[in-house]
């Protein structure tokens, strides 16, 4: 019986790194697609996220069955809890993702700033990365990376605010540019967004590992 609920353990440890996969691509095809302009990428990133969504949903419903018949204690528990809440994390993410797509449909036609793009596809890459080492942090259950992971957000955060910035600056400057720049707030906004969210797993990890709920963040975030 034991084995049997390890091995449920185990799967849910493989499923949400898949999902954690799923989401990274998915971030990574939205911003691909806001800055070549990539319609047919952004609604094919829009379409993968029920896949996404079903994982989450999956995942959440396996951690529900396993406690209500296998009434686990302290760290199977809190395995269970870290899956169920750390999986609505990335959920959140690819929703962000979505978001970034549906500005790529949106924004389509209008005049852009190469410099400002060139920017975005910047600070996508450091998400991209911050995803990425959370990942891994996650299958190790690795604190000290966890806690490394989060303090780097702050560049991610200061990255988004210079975007935000030129883009307000180049609103001012020239009328024309107010549609596009919009979106370039938008999608800043998004990225910041989900490396928040990365944030959140990170407290889920340190949280699996000492039974502790931290706050490496002290910006206003749902966890």
């Amino acid at each position: 019986m034991r084995q049997n609920f390890e091995e449920e353990l185990n799967d849910l440890h493989v499923h949400f790194s898949e999902m954690g996969m799923m989401v990274n691509e998915a971030i990574y095809k939205s911003v691909k697609a806001f800055i070549n302009h990539d319609k047919d990428l952004a609604h094919a990133v829009i379409e993968g996220d029920n896949t996404i969504n079903s994982r989450e949903a999956e995942l959440e419903n396996k951690c529900f069955e396993l406690i209500a018949l296998q009434q686990p204690v302290t760290s199977d528990l809190r395995k269970i809890i870290t899956v169920m809440k750390a999986s609505a994390d990335l959920e959140r993410m690819g929703d962000h993702a979505v978001s970034i797509a549906k500005s790529t449909i949106r924004v389509k036609g209008n005049k852009r700033v190469p410099e400002i793009e060139a920017d975005i596809a910047d600070l996508a890459e450091k998400v991209k990365k911050s995803v990425e080492d959370v990942l891994e942090a996650y299958l190790k259950y690795d604190v000290e990376k966890a806690e490394e992971i989060a303090l780097n957000d702050r560049i991610i955060d200061k990255a988004a605010y210079t975007i935000t910035e030129a883009a307000i600056n180049d609103m001012k400057r020239n009328s024309e540019l107010v549609i596009g720049a919009t979106d370039y707030l938008l999608v800043a906004a998004y990225l910041e967004r989900i490396g928040d969210y990365v944030t959140n797993i990170c407290e889920w990890i340190i949280y699996h590992e000492t039974g502790k709920v931290v706050e490496l963040n002290t910006k206003n975030k749902d966890i």
